[in-house]
C-alpha cells in the first residue's frame, strides 16, 4: 500500500511542475477543461463522449512522456549530440501523432453531430 501512496504523491508532484512550467501541458489542461463540457454536447452516446476525453487525455499522456525525454536528455547533456536530438524528435513526433488523433476523433464527432447520423 505504501508504494501506492508513494506513486501517487510522485505523480502529484509531477503534475504540479507541468502546470506551473510547461506551457504545452498547460495548454492541454485548458483543451481538457473545455473539451469535458464541449464533449457532452457533441458527443451523441456515452461511448463518444468518453472517446472524445480520452483523446484529449491520450494527448495530455504523449505530452507528459515527451517532457519526461526531454528533461532526462536535458540530465545527461545539454550540448548537441545526435541521439539526443533523435530521442527528442520522436517525443515531439508522438505529440503530433496523438495531436491528429485527438483532432481527427473530435472532427468525425462534429461532422457526426451536424449530420446527425454516425459516419
Amino acid at each position: 500500500m505504501q508504494r501506492l501512496i508513494d506513486a501517487f504523491i510522485n505523480s502529484v508532484r509531477a503534475f504540479r511542475k507541468l502546470a506551473a512550467h510547461e506551457k504545452a501541458f498547460q495548454q492541454e489542461l485548458m483543451l481538457l477543461a473545455f473539451a469535458l463540457p464541449a464533449g457532452w454536447f457533441i458527443s451523441v452516446s456515452w461511448r463518444g463522449y468518453a472517446l472524445l476525453i480520452g483523446a484529449v487525455l491520450l494527448m495530455i499522456l504523449v505530452e507528459v512522456l515527451n517532457t519526461g525525454i526531454e528533461a532526462a536528455c536535458d540530465a545527461i547533456s545539454r550540448e548537441f549530440h545526435i541521439d539526443i536530438q533523435l530521442a527528442k524528435d520522436c517525443g515531439s513526433l508522438a505529440v503530433l501523432i496523438s495531436i491528429v488523433i485527438a483532432g481527427a476523433v473530435w472532427g468525425i464527432a462534429i461532422v457526426e453531430r451536424i449530420l446527425e447520423a454516425p459516419i
